[in-house]
């Protein structure tokens, strides 16, 4: 039976503006089980980034609870909350974010290293999600000799390298052509299916949410199933 991963219990956000409080989240709750592929999807300046936030450990609620695995991190101290982000996720964005400088290799290997692993052991799972990644012959080429696809399919492999239990993609095929969208999407749901993390996706492009075991938008400042 999968077991949550993610856990949103009726949390709430607001933000102060010049024009006064502005409720984002209000009371929003979510289960995310392992293995699980959930599409959040829903105009500009709906939430969604900020749920992604929390979810992410990134920033906490005001008001109820984010369990990740079952503990709860609205209390735990900034070093906890950098551990279970460094151990426990995996983050892809819209933008690369890759460092210029390094090659797709170090790229992936270097939150490894972060993490306490040694070089060549960081070295020889980065070749490895490479090599899952179609990418074996472009590990040592830098983000500028790669192409936009190829770039975000070293991301997506960066954001593995750690065997994440939960992948938070926010806009990850959003710079893509659709025929590249597909594949990177593609590649995407295998890895995190075949490593049993769960996955939350914010995206615009409606042609993906075929992929998902489901798909939620946020009305209101909560979560509700999306219907087309």
């Amino acid at each position: 039976m999968a077991k949550p991963v993610l856990e949103l219990q009726n949390v709430t956000r607001t933000y102060s503006s010049s024009g006064g409080e502005l409720e984002v989240l209000r009371g929003a709750d979510l289960v995310l089980c392992t293995g699980e592929l959930v599409g959040l999807v829903g105009p500009s300046g709906s939430g969604k980034s900020t749920l992604l936030h929390l979810a992410g450990l990134l920033e906490p609620p005001q008001g109820g609870e984010v369990l990740l695995e079952g503990v709860a991190c609205g209390s735990l101290p900034d070093r906890a909350l950098t551990n279970l982000r460094r151990h426990k996720l995996g983050f892809i964005y819209q933008f690369h974010h890759l460092l210029a400088e390094f090659s797709a290799e170090d790229n992936i290997a270097m939150p490894l290293m972060i993490a306490g692993v040694a070089r060549k052991d960081a070295r020889t799972k980065a070749d490895a999600l490479l090599a899952e990644m179609g990418l074996s012959d472009r590990g040592h080429h830098q983000p500028g000799q790669l192409s936009g696809g190829e770039q975000q399919r070293v991301a997506i492999a960066r954001a593995l390298a750690n065997d994440p239990r939960l992948i938070i993609a926010d806009e990850p095929t959003g710079n893509l052509d659709p025929a590249t969208t597909e594949r990177v999407f593609a590649t995407l749901i295998k890895m995190a299916r075949s490593e049993g993390a769960a996955v939350l996706v914010a995206t615009h492009n409606m042609s993906l949410i075929k992929h998902m075991d489901r798909v939620l938008t946020l009305k209101d400042g909560k979560l509700v199933d999306y219907v087309a």
